[in-house]
């Protein structure tokens, strides 16, 4: 038996729960029964959930990143042995277009979800850990808090007279609460050895400091796990073709994770300065012809690759012989 016969036999045999997440309700549809079901998204309501899944047994649920509204009973799934894959929901509309669905409800959506799961042959995704989702909720707010910054510091030399004072006092408290910020992320860094050892490794590469590598702990947390290729395609960072016949178009970097790839681009350029590997790569490039920006990209792909690597086999920046 052929391997392709055989993957699409083991799932086959799986059942997929579409589950459309909502703050108040959560509908599912099994696609073994055809059964449409609903539940109060609530922690309450979480066991009796589980049970009803039980009989069905090998089981997928898969649902849409909403936000933060599946945390709940993705984990509550997740602990109770349930597979569970949280997909892009880009990719769910794509899929709906492509297959002629205009109409959209909470109960069509999960049945969407449940074909999508088939046809994609979806497998379990493994959740980050509390600590984890801990240190990324505490990063998200960081970056939420200097992007507040950065908008009153433009807006205090425009304001009138009578507002300013309310908006340097608004300004001196967002810097005190980004303070309060790094103080708990390099809390929560130092109460974990691992996170301690893999922070040291990241942080021994010029070009990469604590911002970067506390991001690239907690947002990335496949990084050492997947192969250079799968990384850089899920920081977006990979260039896909644009060929068709004789016709070659120009090779793009799409989608992935914005906020990594924002510190990404923020070390590599530092790295393409003060780090002699990258910056030699960037000369190179640019020598060869290629635009800043191609370089640049070039050089964020190269930067993620050796992060990925000295994560991988647990070994420290090897600086360039003289």
């Amino acid at each position: 038996m052929s391997d392709s016969t055989s993957a699409t036999l083991v799932t086959s045999s799986i059942t997929y729960l579409g589950l459309d997440v909502c703050q108040q309700r959560l509908d599912g549809f099994l696609d073994s029964t055809n059964e449409h079901f609903s539940c109060p998204n609530q922690e309450e309501a979480f066991a009796d959930l589980i049970a009803k899944l039980a009989p069905h047994a090998p089981l997928l649920v898969v649902c849409e990143a909403t936000g933060g509204l599946e945390v709940a009973v993705v984990a509550a799934l997740s602990a109770a042995g349930v597979g569970v894959a949280v997909v892009n929901p880009r990719q769910v509309r794509d899929f709906a277009k492509a297959c002629g669905r205009r109409a959209k409800t909470d109960p069509l959506d999960a049945q969407l979800l449940a074909e999508f799961g088939r046809a994609t042959r979806l497998v379990p995704r493994p959740l980050p850990d509390e600590a984890t989702r801990a240190l990324e909720a505490v990063l998200v707010r960081r970056r939420q808090l200097v992007e507040m910054l950065v908008a009153e510091k433009n807006r205090l030399p425009r304001a009138a007279p009578t507002v300013q004072p309310e908006v340097s006092a608004h300004i001196e408290w967002l810097e005190q609460a980004i303070q309060r910020s790094d103080d708990e992320l390099r809390r929560r860094l130092h109460e974990s050895p691992l996170w301690r050892t893999r922070d040291q490794l990241l942080q021994s590469v010029p070009g990469v400091g604590a911002v970067t590598a506390l991001t690239l702990l907690a947002s990335l947390p496949e990084l050492g796990h997947l192969s250079h290729k799968q990384i850089a395609a899920l920081c977006g960072v990979a260039p896909f073709a644009r060929d068709s016949g004789r016709w070659h178009g120009q090779r793009r970097i799409a989608g992935g994770r914005a906020p990594v790839r924002a510190v990404l681009y923020m070390a590599t350029l530092t790295a393409t300065r003060c780090n002699e590997r990258i910056k030699k790569f960037y000369q190179h490039l640019r020598e060869a012809g290629k635009p800043p920006k191609v370089a640049l990209t070039a050089c964020m792909r190269k930067l993620l690759t050796i992060l990925n690597a000295m994560l991988k086999h647990e070994t420290a920046w090897q600086p360039v012989a003289p």
